[in-house]
């Protein structure tokens, strides 16, 4: 790793020598206040044991995170991330962040209600999903929810939810289409992702063949784009393919289940040759939803406009008179099985946010109160019936 002796760069001088890592007068208006301080602007390019490398206009650098709010996880440095370093010292701090563009935030596993940030200032999110193995459409829904929550400034508050406009912009991309060699079979799993993915381009590629590569490559090639999958969905042999090069690590995956063993264990952030830069990530194993009400109101986008259609305004679709999702299902229109994905995820949701929102939790133990009453009251009522 080149460690380089930091000079304080003129903003031009910073504008030219970051523009391939995503740097604009955006950013560089945003800096400004640190640059009177001093400071040198830098990317985030990789994060581990609180330290992080930058690249900065004179180089690449190692820099300390200490002063970056270590306990608030939502501020903590991570890949993407447009910082201000100091320009000398033993060691060389991350001072500041700038404010966050976009977020990709998914809960963390632990009982606490906590986010962890994934990738920074994204443009685009590639959600990998590989063929060798059956879809999981629920698993697809559920990345879906998180990539159109993506979040942005220091609050990380949501985006519009009618548009990504100002967001990052949501791809599923199918890996190693080459093991499905029917085309037709091929059209048909297309076509079952995308209705899982209404209005989200759906994008078959093969690294093996070639097959999509170049159409992956030039939608990547403006702005930050972050590979998310579970482990053994090809994101390091995509990237490789995007790089033009063997940069990352590759393992074969179990003929069993298709699985494999997490190659990526940092996140990257890479330079691509067309232009762009990309962050390859480690495999997941859990995406826990996170502040995703928006993500989930847009996966299932059709329910909602189904919903608006119910004779009551708080239908809950399950055995209410008037109900036109319900409708829907028995029609055929609509698959249950979309309808019970929908209910596990909002209710998922509903449990994550009601852990840091007293009033929330306030509200779900009058409505479980309620409901309580109302079953006790249709219980009597029948008993006084029956004799």
């Amino acid at each position: 790793m080149f460690h380089a002796s930091l000079n304080t760069p003129s903003t031009s001088d910073a504008q030219h020598a970051l523009a391939s890592y995503g740097w604009d007068e955006g950013w560089a208006a945003e800096f400004a206040p640190y640059a009177e301080q001093g400071l040198v602007p830098g990317r985030v390019i990789r994060v581990d044991r609180g330290q992080c490398d930058v690249v900065t206009p004179d180089g690449t650098v190692r820099a300390d995170t200490e002063f970056v709010v270590p306990r608030d996880p939502m501020k903590v440095v991570c890949t993407g991330d447009w910082v201000a370093v100091d320009p000398a010292g033993d060691p060389r701090y991350v001072r500041t962040l700038l404010p966050r563009r976009a977020a990709f935030v998914r809960s963390t596993s632990s009982q606490r209600s906590e986010g962890q940030v994934l990738a920074t200032n994204i443009d685009h999110i590639v959600i990998c999903v590989s063929l060798a193995v059956e879809l999981d459409l629920g698993r697809i829904e559920r990345f879906l929810a998180l990539a159109m929550s993506s979040s942005s400034g220091d609050a990380l508050l949501h985006r519009p939810a009618s548009s990504w406009e100002s967001g990052a912009q949501p791809l599923v991309v199918l890996t190693k289409a080459d093991l499905v060699p029917d085309p037709i079979g091929l059209s048909y799993l297309v076509q079952d992702v995308e209705t899982t993915a209404p209005g989200v381009q759906v994008l078959p590629v093969s690294s093996e063949t070639g097959e999509g590569i170049e159409v992956l490559a030039a939608i990547v090639s403006g702005g930050t784009s972050v590979l998310l999958g579970v482990s053994g969905a090809g994101k390091s042999t995509l990237a490789n393919a995007l790089l033009g090069e063997d940069v990352m690590d590759v393992q074969t995956i179990r003929d069993v289940d298709g699985k494999g063993r997490h190659t990526t264990t940092t996140r990257n952030l890479l330079v691509l040759p067309g232009g762009g830069v990309l962050i390859d990530t480690p495999g997941l194993r859990g995406v826990g939803l996170w502040d995703a009400e928006t993500g989930v109101g847009q996966v299932f986008s059709e329910i909602e406009e189904l919903a608006a259609q119910c004779r009551f305004h708080d239908c809950g679709h399950g055995a209410e008179p008037g109900c036109a999702v319900l409708a829907a299902i028995e029609d055929g229109s609509l698959p249950e099985r979309r309808l019970e994905s929908y209910r596990k995820l909002l209710r998922e949701n509903q449990r994550i946010v009601a852990k840091t929102d007293a009033r929330l939790r306030a509200e779900i133990r009058r409505d479980w109160k309620q409901k309580g009453a109302e079953g006790r009251a249709a219980l009597q009522a029948k008993r006084g019936r029956v004799r």
